[in-house]
């Protein structure tokens, strides 16, 4: 580990908090560091390895495809380009989509798209949610909804305005003859797994037709089956009235999509899908064969072994052993929430055990799970998020949480 670690200090840019371990491989979701060291996996690279570490038919695919083409750029036509488009055009609804190699350039995507839409009446403004998480180009860092993420990189671009998220009368307060778009997260994961409300999905359809505004939603981290339907809007608003038929006009997606490997997309209705023509957008590496290959792999294991259901079914197991502990205690868990395998608890402000020490209680607690062989990823100062393979086992979520029970137990003790 030391020797790795010099590594890193010497040639890689610390751009990093990096927690102090140093992972050799992985097998469902299980994963093991240098020292033989096991651990569960519920963060799985932050909501990204869809089908957890090592799955034999994920990689047989992509060894299978490399074999045959792994690039030959977007001047040309491949078959697994044109297969992956179709089978994410009839999960989400008619339209097209653009492959590009991550969430902030699916975002990026829906920034431009919403410019060009707007373009002619002189509006390019976009209304995005505090608390928000776009990603961070420049344009990303202007749309998120924390100062934290922009602060150093200054004078922030111009065209986006933020207000209070799950609050359909800030947005439309908000709204100027500037504006041409509203962006919001299905559930916001990088504040703390934060659902959107069905009033404030359907208030902001409601809007956004009313002024002629496009509505997008970055799915980056909680689509992709993680709540239990393709989108994360399609579990909110699951058997609420007057929901039928509702469907945003964009939509960025990537993480889960390629389980480990670097791709992503955004969706257009086909109302819009043809607003950015030849020469108006691009990328060189978005969408290649192998990476194309490998998701439409993902995707028909996910609906081969029934994935989504196991992530609603699981999930809400799991939110509800988390309550019981929230209960038992209070002085170190607070509340769990989220939808689905994106599940947010909820540290106590004082936790004492936590008091010696300087850091955020969420990477304090993180580190006690290290400890005690469990992987989950930090949200802010005070929430820890689970967000395991969209296959994880009885057996690892059970053992998850036994896990997840001592190291509260022992805090709770101080």
């Amino acid at each position: 580990m030391s020797d790795l670690k010099s590594l890193y200090d010497q040639y890689v840019i610390p751009t990093y908090g990096r927690f102090n371990i140093a992972f050799e491989k992985g097998e469902g979701s299980r994963l093991w560091d240098f020292d033989g060291k096991e651990y569960i996996d519920l963060g799985t690279g932050i909501a990204v390895c869809s089908l957890g570490h090592g799955h034999p038919e994920l990689a047989d695919a992509l060894a299978e495809q490399a074999r045959k083409l792994v690039h030959v750029s977007n001047l040309y036509y491949t078959e697994p380009q044109g297969r992956l488009a179709e089978k994410l055009v009839k999960l989400t609804g008619p339209g097209k989509v653009f492959f590009c190699n991550s969430g902030a350039e699916a975002n990026e995507g829906l920034y431009k798209l919403a410019r060009r839409f707007g373009h002619e009446q002189g509006r390019f403004e976009i209304i995005t949610a505090t608390n928000s998480f776009h990603g961070r180009t420049m344009a990303g860092i202007a749309a998120t909804g924390q100062e934290k993420v922009r602060t150093g990189f200054g004078p922030t671009m111009p065209g986006f305005t933020q207000v209070p998220y799950n609050d359909v009368a800030a947005a439309r307060n908000a709204i100027s003859p500037a504006t041409v778009a509203i962006l919001v997260e299905g559930i916001q994961g990088e504040s703390g797994i934060n659902p959107a409300t069905s009033e404030y999905l359907l208030g902001l359809r409601k809007l956004c037709d009313e002024h002629n505004l496009l509505l997008m939603m970055d799915a980056v981290q909680c689509g992709f089956f993680r709540t239990g339907n393709f989108q994360s809007y399609e579990t909110v608003l699951d058997g609420i009235e007057g929901a039928a038929g509702f469907r945003p006009d964009a939509i960025s997606m990537a993480k889960s999509l390629g389980g480990g490997l670097p791709v992503g997309c955004f969706w257009a209705s086909d109302q819009h899908a043809d607003l950015l023509g030849p020469g108006s957008h691009g990328t060189t590496f978005g969408g290649t064969p192998l990476v194309c290959a490998g998701a439409l792999k993902i995707i028909e294991v996910i609906e081969r072994d029934g994935l989504a259901a196991n992530a609603t079914r699981l999930g809400q197991w799991l939110r509800d052993e988390v309550a019981k502990l929230c209960e038992q205690y209070p002085n170190v868990l607070t509340t769990v929430r989220g939808l689905g395998l994106m599940i947010g608890i909820q540290l106590a402000d004082d936790v004492a055990a936590f008091n010696a020490s300087s850091g955020a209680n969420s990477i304090q607690m993180v580190n006690r799970l290290h400890e005690a062989g469990l992987v989950t990823i930090p949200a802010g100062a005070n929430v820890v998020r689970f967000l395991p393979a969209l296959n994880l086992t009885e057996a690892d979520a059970q053992d998850a949480i036994v896990r997840f029970t001592k190291v509260v137990k022992e805090l709770a003790a101080n």
